[in-house]
């Protein structure tokens, strides 16, 4: 048990690290994993994966079996927000599981035994065991010998946790190390030949000096150009897949917020009259406010201008007064603010500390190396003895500049040390033996005492809003159009919400809403919502106006976008044909401009590897690449117009280097690697309907 209470002190945030390492860099996001739902699973189904249904009960299992791990690395249970990724964690093993691994075992990857070993305890350490800080040292190296140990303790330990927490760890070795090897496949089909390498850095360090016409398409409607339905359809089929969309809702809602009302904003009033007088004459301010304020006590010192980013009158006040004085309450929307000044002085903004970290039988020493390391080197000290051997400091023992924003807990007495002063303090880490070696400037800080009294909705105030919300839902009786007609007689504001997703958790700019993705998910176009309440402060009605299914857009749906994009491209071919007679004869873009009345304009150093070309039609630096020198081009058809240009020259750098080439390589690389996942998923036709259940 000993030993689980270290790996459950030493864990921390990295528990995030390893419940998600199983995907490696596929980090496949919820989100994209809704491309891939549909709503023909079994009633019981969490989804479905390669063909098989995903049996809530067997998804519950691992959901378990990552909370367990959670919970006894971290020693706490989890939060909404911990619950909500240890779901997903849940569901992207599933997908590791019987998709990745899969594929990867397809191409031959395999693992041996001998190798698993290596990977544990020999020469060749998992990446698993390597940033698990239960298996760093004293001296923050790996330690194979804590290793062994958890791996020995697990016949000891009567919980079975160790035993648990430590296949997990193989469980997760074994899959990264295949999802390497198969990136390493993958990465080497990839290699840059020389040939290719010069090639990339040679063509990417010309640079182009271009004079150019361009004729714009502008924004006037041509009546002469005709796209017809058979264009729009054809070109619609045979560009399917840019079509292709989530399954998703559109919804129309109703929104009331409650908020106080005058009556409730006037109690608030009498209550901070009632405890004005009180806090002004408190000296215990901290626990006044715990029992009185609807904000806690802050310590925190203020320097000149911080407080006007909660008040101007706090600060107008605070930069005035003295110790004691008293700001009498004023009003800021629905609160009513007060202030007394509790403490001034003059301290640095930031200072430079570092310290020397003890941690169980160290901390005896505490007394004797304070001693020393008031004389003597304290940089060498922390070498030797601190438990916190951070290897990206300057110099051993460094903790940095700190500041009251920035500061570990419990140390917050060295912004009041002198320069060079050297003392011990206690934090939830240890013992530290701190030393204060840089500091700002002094200058004016403020402790402020803030008394807040906010106005809350009574009873009698949320009453009303939730019947303003149940007259709408009633006068809809199901029906969206009746309910728009409600709204408008009620004079409310009925607001879209496009293309919704089943598991959506946010509608708009209001969190928590995964009640009414639901409702949408459950029901029919045209229906209407009972009143659906989101943190007891938001009470909407919903209305379902369309469903998206999962697949390709509908052609009528995307129709007008095609016959728009075709109709500018038969404008963009009927300007080219129409400059091409306009400027027949001529033999030099000065003759160009001329015949089509406009000017010449120029454009240096466009490279394929500056932000300069990315500035420009695409189409247009394109026809620069395959152009020579002092030639006249064009018509060339770009996205914003007709483009007549020619070279007048090229320069050769030398800013495209190697280190660019490879770099570019290795983007290419990154984003066929993100791409991978996304492929497999849609081949395994993979479902995702957990909105029905959490």
């Amino acid at each position: 048990m000993a030993l689980l209470e270290k790996i459950r002190v030493k864990m921390g945030a990295f528990i995030t690290v390893l419940i998600a390492v199983a995907l490696l860099s596929f980090v496949i996001d919820p989100t994209t994993l809704q491309s891939a739902m549909s709503v023909f699973s079994s009633k019981y189904d969490v989804g479905e994966i390669a063909g098989e249904g995903i049996p809530y009960q067997d998804y519950q299992k691992k959901v378990d079996y990552f909370s367990q791990i959670y919970q006894m690395t971290n020693g706490t249970s989890s939060d909404d927000q911990t619950q909500d990724f240890i779901n997903n964690t849940a569901w992207q093993n599933e997908i590791t599981e019987r998709v990745l691994i899969p594929a990867v075992e397809a191409a031959g990857v395999t693992l041996g035994g001998e190798e698993l070993y290596d990977l544990t305890q020999g020469t060749n350490i998992s990446p698993v065991l390597l940033q698990d800080p239960s298996f760093l040292d004293e001296n923050g190296q790996f330690s194979r010998e804590r290793v062994a140990q958890l791996v020995q303790a697990i016949g000891q330990d009567q919980t079975g946790q160790l035993g648990m927490y430590w296949g997990y760890l193989e469980n997760n070795i074994e899959k990264s190390q295949k999802v390497a090897k198969y990136l390493s496949l993958l990465e080497q089909s990839m290699f840059m030949s020389p040939v290719e390498l010069n090639r990339a850095i040679a063509d990417n360090n010309i640079s182009y000096n271009v004079d150019f016409v361009v004729t714009p398409y502008g924004f006037s409607v041509d009546s002469s150009i005709v796209v017809s339905d058979s264009e729009v359809k054809e070109y619609y089929e045979k560009n399917k897949n840019s079509f292709k969309q989530a399954e998703s809702r559109d919804l129309e809602y109703v929104v009331f917020e409650v908020v106080p009302s005058a009556e409730d904003v006037e109690l608030a009033s009498q209550d901070m009259e009632k405890l004005y007088n009180e806090f002004v004459a408190e000296d215990n301010v901290k626990n006044f406010l715990a029992r009185n304020s609807d904000q806690p006590f802050n310590p925190y010192f203020y320097k000149e201008g911080d407080l006007a980013n909660i008040a101007t009158e706090l600060e107008d006040f605070a930069s005035k007064a003295k110790v004691g004085d008293v700001l009498p309450p004023f009003q800021q929307e629905n609160a009513f603010i007060a202030a007394k000044v509790v403490d001034i002085k003059q301290m640095p903004d930031s200072v430079f500390v570092k310290h020397i970290l003890l941690q169980g039988e160290n901390e005896a020493k505490a007394d004797s190396l304070l001693a020393v390391a008031k004389k003597g080197n304290f940089a060498e000290l922390a070498a030797q003895y601190s438990a916190d051997q951070n290897p990206n400091v300057v110099e051993a023992g460094d903790l940095g500049w700190m500041t009251q924003q920035y500061m570990i807990p419990g140390m917050e007495s060295v912004l009041n040390a002198k320069k060079g002063d050297v003392f011990t303090l206690k934090t939830t880490y240890g013992t530290h033996i701190v030393k204060v070696t840089d500091a700002t400037k002094p200058m004016k800080k403020m402790q402020v005492a803030i008394l807040v009294k906010e106005a809350v909705a009574s009873k009698v105030t949320y009453s009303d809003y939730y019947a303003k919300a149940n007259d709408i839902a009633t006068k809809s009786e199901g029906s969206l159009e009746k309910m728009n007609a409600a709204a408008k007689e009620a004079g409310v504001s009925v607001y879209p919400a496009l293309r919704v997703l089943p598991g959506a958790k946010t509608l708009a700019n209001y969190q928590h809403t995964r009640e009414i993705s639901r409702w949408a998910n459950e029901n029919e176009v045209g229906s209407v919502s009972p009143i659906i309440t989101v943190d007891n402060k938001y009470f909407f009605v919903v209305g379902l106006k369309a469903i998206h299914e999962e697949g390709f857009a509908p052609y009528a749906e995307i129709a007008p976008t095609i016959k728009s994009y075709l109709m500018m491209q038969k404008k963009g071919e009927k300007v080219a044909a129409e400059t091409k007679a306009q400027v027949e004869g001529a033999s030099t873009i000065e003759a160009v401009a001329e015949k089509l009345g406009t000017t010449v304009s120029s454009q240096s150093g466009i490279a394929f590897s500056s932000l300069t070309s990315q500035q420009l039609d695409p189409k247009f630096i394109g026809a620069i690449a395959g152009a020579a020198e002092n030639t006249l081009v064009g018509p060339v058809v770009g996205e914003i117009g007709v483009y007549y240009f020619t070279i007048k020259g090229k320069e050769t750098g030398a800013f495209y280097t190697e280190d660019d080439a490879k770099e570019r390589n290795r983007q290419i690389f990154t984003a066929v690697e993100n791409v991978v996942p996304v492929i497999l998923l849609e081949k395994a036709g993979v479902k995702d309907q957990r909105y029905k259940f959490f």
